[in-house]
């Protein structure tokens, strides 16, 4: 297969373009008149190639007939493409490129009690990771699992809805600031992975121990790769179980960098000072 066929829509969709799109221009606008460093590009463009390689190419057809390939494709739309945009630190270049009435319009938005409701809510410190969990669990039920993979209006609710929950969670933990003004606190930002870590990684060594075909719609829809469906459960339990734990853990230490760095400088909370001791005795 000629390898440009790769990057060929399985299912075309104008939406994704157009968010593709907006995000684009906007930090290439916003980089113009916003000093953004060579290491920060890198992560905007690494992680939006990772995203669009996941949702709108030739991956998304073996991602809908392989398990282990749909947990890949979710670990990078979940965790991994997230991570790499929101460590690029984004916000601040792509509000710069809006033109002027429109990042007037955004101000007055967010001054309004409907815009302070939408960023309490989107920047929630318990809402964020528990939705950011809960809709990794929730697509791996069998039973959702089965119709979201069948319906094409539930698999890109599917797809769009961890994505979405991955960059407000990674927009949480990979804050710098102090708190307040950051949503959650330096302390919570370290504790937060560890949290969400878990039930994932059960989750994940359940389906790899699991010795009955959980998921036989892949089966039943044809397997895109000559594996049995052991195998192909077992790889994708993994997938979950130990990448996806290991991209948490990256973000964990970027927030224990934070939290130290703010220590350094005496800007933490009395149980904020509690958490960076804790990680620091024996």
């Amino acid at each position: 297969m000629d390898h440009l066929a790769w990057l060929v829509p399985w299912e075309f969709s104008p939406t994704l373009l157009a968010a593709f799109g907006v995000a684009i221009v906007l930090f290439l606008r916003g980089r113009r008149v916003h000093r953004v460093t060579l290491a920060r590009q890198w992560l905007f463009w690494t992680g939006l190639v990772l995203l669009y390689l996941s949702l709108h190419t030739r991956v998304d057809y073996y991602a809908e007939r392989m398990f282990f390939i749909h947990r890949i494709q979710h670990l990078v739309l979940h965790h991994l493409g997230p991570l790499l945009v929101m460590a690029a630190f984004p916000g601040s270049a792509m509000r710069a490129g809006l033109p002027l009435h429109w990042r007037r319009r955004l101000r007055d938005f967010l001054q309004t009690r409907g815009g302070r409701v939408l960023v309490g809510v989107l920047t929630n410190s318990y809402f964020v990771p528990a939705l950011f969990v809960f809709l990794v669990l929730v697509w791996l039920l069998p039973t959702v699992q089965f119709y979201s993979m069948l319906d094409w209006r539930l698999y890109r609710l599917m797809n769009w809805s961890v994505v979405i929950s991955g960059f407000m969670y990674w927009n949480l933990i990979l804050d710098r600031r102090p708190s307040p003004p950051a949503a959650m606190s330096p302390g919570g930002r370290v504790i937060s992975p560890v949290l969400t870590m878990a039930p994932q990684m059960v989750a994940g060594a359940i389906i790899t121990f699991t010795e009955r075909d959980i998921y036989p719609l892949f089966e039943l829809c044809g397997r895109a790769i000559g594996m049995s469906a052991q195998t192909d459960q077992m790889i994708g339990g993994l997938t979950m179980w130990i990448p996806a734990a290991f991209v948490e853990v990256i973000g964990l230490m970027v927030a224990l960098g934070t939290l130290m760095r703010l220590s350094g400088k005496g800007r933490l909370r009395p149980e904020d000072r509690a958490v960076r001791y804790s990680q620091a005795s024996p």
